[in-house]
């Protein structure tokens, strides 16, 4: 996790008056304004073939936030203006082919003054909803976990912010909140959370945002059924990416996939034909949201697979009539790269395929979610 170099206490730190408090009706307009545009964005460790990556290896236990052990890919983002009731909540859970929703206080307030969207999560809940490399740092949820408030690295890296220095957070409440860190937070227009007793607090929006899992449901009628019950105003948008558009090449004769379902199928098909082109898939959707973030992770792993660039010497290639030195970020070389890696580790058999995943990233967590993944992928598109 990336944060700022401390440096002086930052002269928005709490001790200037306090702002205006923002009515909640007012900043729910503004929270979905600035969150049309959706995708959680996880960040692997970079744990490519290196022995040493487990993704909690660095992180110290914690009495207060037990370790994550699975990350959860949404399917769809609810957002409701006026928070979603709990019997909505119920008949989300209860819908046909959901397996797991998560919900969010939310609204937007003001940071020391300046306008920023924030959610009210349960940590422990919510962690397993964020990029992989955000979900896996302890300290970030422990910090969460015990009243500090955390961003997005944009927000701290604009604004200025220092880990343990408190600022005033105002909402239909005034809270002064220590910062507690910074890493992406998965969804965009997001820019901080709160603990959910920092929530009630600062008087946001209950249940105003969801997300919703639910891998091998039909998008349509998944998309149908939640509109149904959240109603009308509630806005439903899908976060699925295997289909994501990839740059298009229109040159004479090009086999370029334009996008990323048909880049992991053909990647498999050429480079690791034994292995499903939904551990492909599965993979660059946990790693980094199929090239929604490509990086640095807190280890220092780059690109839609996330390879460490020691790794990524050894292992980068250039494919589909690409010419030059391989390119890290470049998904028409990544992709393949990690198709190419995962066969050398035994993926091209059923028996040594658990293995190889294992090599690309050492928990056995992470193993159970890209082979859970890879069956919704094969459910939804094969």
């Amino acid at each position: 996790m990336r944060r700022p170099q401390r440096r002086t206490a930052p002269s928005t730190a709490v001790g200037r008056p306090a702002v205006r408090a923002l009515a909640s009706g007012g900043a729910v307009i503004l929270l979905l304004a600035g969150t049309t545009a959706m995708r959680p964005a996880p960040t692997g460790p970079g744990p490519a073939a290196t022995p040493s990556a487990s993704p909690s290896a660095t992180a110290p236990a914690s009495a207060t936030t037990s370790g994550v052990h699975t990350v959860i890919s949404p399917d769809l983002l609810v957002i409701e203006p006026s928070g979603l009731s709990a019997r909505q909540r119920a008949e989300l859970s209860a819908a046909a082919g959901v397996r797991q929703v998560v919900t969010a206080d939310g609204a937007a307030i003001k940071l020391n003054g300046h306008q920023v969207n924030v959610l009210g999560v349960n940590p422990q809940q919510f962690r397993s909803w964020t990029p992989l490399a955000t979900a896996t740092d302890q300290r970030l949820w422990t910090a969460l976990g015990r009243g500090r408030f955390v961003t997005s690295d944009t927000l701290a890296g604009r604004r200025n912010l220092h880990p343990g220095t408190k600022y005033l957070i105002t909402g239909a409440g005034q809270e002064q909140l220590a910062f507690g860190g910074s890493a992406p937070l998965g969804i965009s227009g997001i820019d901080a959370l709160v603990s959910s007793r920092s929530s009630a607090q600062l008087g946001l929006v209950p249940g105003v945002l969801a997300l919703v899992n639910a891998p091998g449901a039909s998008m349509t009628r998944l998309i149908k059924a939640v509109r149904s019950i959240a109603g009308k105003s509630a806005t439903v948008t899908s976060l699925r990416p295997a289909q994501q558009r990839l740059p298009l090449d229109t040159s004479a004769g090009s086999s370029r996939p334009s996008n990323y379902l048909t880049l992991f199928q053909a990647s498999a098909a050429r480079y690791c034909p034994g292995m499903s082109w939904t551990v492909l898939a599965a993979i660059g959707q946990i790693e980094s949201g199929d090239g929604s973030n490509d990086g640095p992770s807190s280890a220092g792993a780059l690109g839609p697979m996330q390879f460490l660039p020691s790794t990524w010497r050894e292992w980068g290639i250039t494919a589909f009539g690409e010419t030059g030195t391989p390119e890290i970020n470049d998904p028409f070389d990544a992709v393949p790269a990690a198709a190419r890696l995962l066969c050398a580790a035994g993926a091209g058999s059923a028996s040594g395929l658990r293995g190889a995943i294992f090599a690309y990233n050492h928990a056995t967590w992470y193993v159970n979610e890209v082979l859970g993944l890879a069956q919704a992928y094969a459910r939804d598109y094969g």
